[in-house]
């Protein structure tokens, strides 16, 4: 049993915090590891699995568009996770998220194809529609958790944990697809051992579920539930009071998610192993490009959390800015180093894990940033909300977007390139407009928005600010 946790000044103790932090980052890389399994997936071979009726270029659209289409359900699971969040604890919530990841991901895998493909494609988009429910639910609650248990000048690096989350699901998933695509060789891989992916989820449920049954809600968490549950409608005085800080907030993650998507929604495995004539960019050994973007994956993860370390020394907003001016000549040298790959593949590492540094400074910091905006009475649907808005404008229907622009333009990068430099500008406009509310203190709640704004870490609380609890 989890010993009591101790607090200090309102921070929870160190040990309490090392499980929180641990209980973070296995839970969100189990769940991402889930919803990414499956984007790369829908990118390799769910088209001739599935949806091979509708034919190979319709086919393929509608296999890219079944990516997106999770995103349009995150909002009802960051309704959902608010609403039981406020109820009943951060802490039962994540537990749920994390099975219904859990089972949706393993029941894919048990999905029949051949004559009973067109059936299964309906099951297929059920069970990809509760993985954005559970998506939508899980990363408010993981990244609030993580930053309302550290102290103010920590909080983006513990905020960093959760989002770590998401380049490991992606190495986890990437390394999983290349040992089953070299241990059963393409048909192999695609009669079934691709089914295994999704039955691995079985045992990763299981680690998860043991590890955060563990952890205790934070003193903070509390204080902040306490607060919500005086108000009657939190989700319509967050639109109604503070509709610019969610649309800013959203932007913020939108340029970030649409141009992480071309990693790990399959954009570039796809273009990378299928060859010009079949609709690709180069024809690379999938099971060379999976490897390749392994190291891509460990990029992205290092300049996570160096990231958040440095918006603890300089404030997430100035990070952000940082990011996106690096991830405009990322993103354009992307496909052409994308094509070089094929004549050597260092060119390929080169491309992904350069776009690994602005993806991780611009997602690092974010759980903290978020959490310092939105005022503690509305924080939990606030944060959930936005998230899941942002993924919508980013990521939802980034892969579909450039795959029609592909197709549009007889394969040629350049358009899909445009789009992804737009996203970028959309993100470094909000990150521009987005208030710093650097080290703030968590428990307190605000009657006015604008009172925080030349606050310091130091300075006294301004007047007419008022506890949580």
């Amino acid at each position: 049993m989890t010993a009591p946790a101790t607090t200090t000044n309102g921070v929870t103790s160190k040990a309490e915090q090392r499980r929180v932090l641990l209980a973070t980052i296995v839970g969100t890389t189990v769940e991402w590891y889930d919803f990414f399994i499956y984007a790369f997936m829908a990118a390799l071979i769910f088209q001739p699995l599935f949806f091979s009726a509708l034919g190979e270029s319709a086919g393929t659209l509608v296999s890219f568009a079944s990516i997106g289409l999770s995103f349009l359900f995150r909002p009802l699971g960051a309704f959902l996770a608010g609403h039981f969040g406020d109820k009943f604890g951060r802490k039962p919530v994540l537990i749920a998220t994390l099975i219904l990841m859990g089972a949706a991901t393993s029941l894919i895998g048990l999905l029949p194809t051949g004559d009973l493909a067109s059936v299964s494609a309906f099951a297929l988009i059920f069970l990809r529609i509760l993985q954005g429910v559970s998506a939508g639910g899980e990363w408010g609650g993981a990244a609030l958790m993580a930053v309302e248990t550290a102290s103010p000048g920590n909080r983006n690096r513990a905020g960093a944990w959760p989002q770590l989350g998401v380049p490991f699901g992606m190495l986890l998933a990437t390394a999983m697809l290349t040992i089953l695509q070299n241990a059963f060789g393409k048909e192999g891989f695609q009669e079934g051992g691709w089914r295994i992916a999704f039955l691995f989820s079985i045992v990763l449920i299981a680690i998860g579920y043991v590890i955060r049954r563990a952890v205790e809600e934070s003193p903070v968490f509390k204080q902040i539930a306490e607060a919500k549950a005086k108000q009657s409608a939190p989700i319509g005085v967050l639109f109604k009071r503070f509709p610019l800080i969610v649309l800013f907030a959203a932007m913020v993650f939108a340029g970030d998610n649409a141009v992480g998507y071309m990693l790990v929604g399959g954009v570039v495995s796809k273009y990378a192993s299928t060859p010009l004539d079949k609709g690709g960019l180069v024809g690379m050994d999938p099971g060379t490009v999976s490897l390749m973007l392994n190291i891509a994956a460990i990029s992205w993860a290092i300049f996570t959390y160096a990231g958040a370390w440095l918006a603890d020394l300089i404030g997430a907003k100035k990070v952000f800015i940082i990011g996106y001016i690096l991830m405009i000549p990322a993103v354009i040298a992307l496909f052409p180093l994308v094509i070089m790959g094929g004549e050597n593949p260092i060119w390929l590492v080169l491309g992904t894990s350069l776009l690994g540094i602005p993806l991780g400074f611009c997602y690092g910091p974010l759980s903290a940033w978020y959490a310092e905006v939105f005022p503690a009475s509305v924080r939990f649907s606030g944060v959930s909300i936005t998230y899941a808005i942002g993924a919508i404008i980013g990521g939802a229907f980034a892969p579909l977007i450039v795959q029609a622009i592909f197709q549009a333009n007889n394969n040629a990068w350049e358009g899909a390139a445009v789009y992804l430099v737009i996203m970028c500008v959309v993100g470094l406009v909000g990150s521009l407009a987005l208030r710093n509310r650097k080290g703030i203190p968590l428990g307190q709640d605000m009657e006015d928005s604008g009172k925080w704004d030349d606050w310091k870490p130091g300075d006294p609380i301004p007047a007419g600010v008022k506890e949580a609890h």
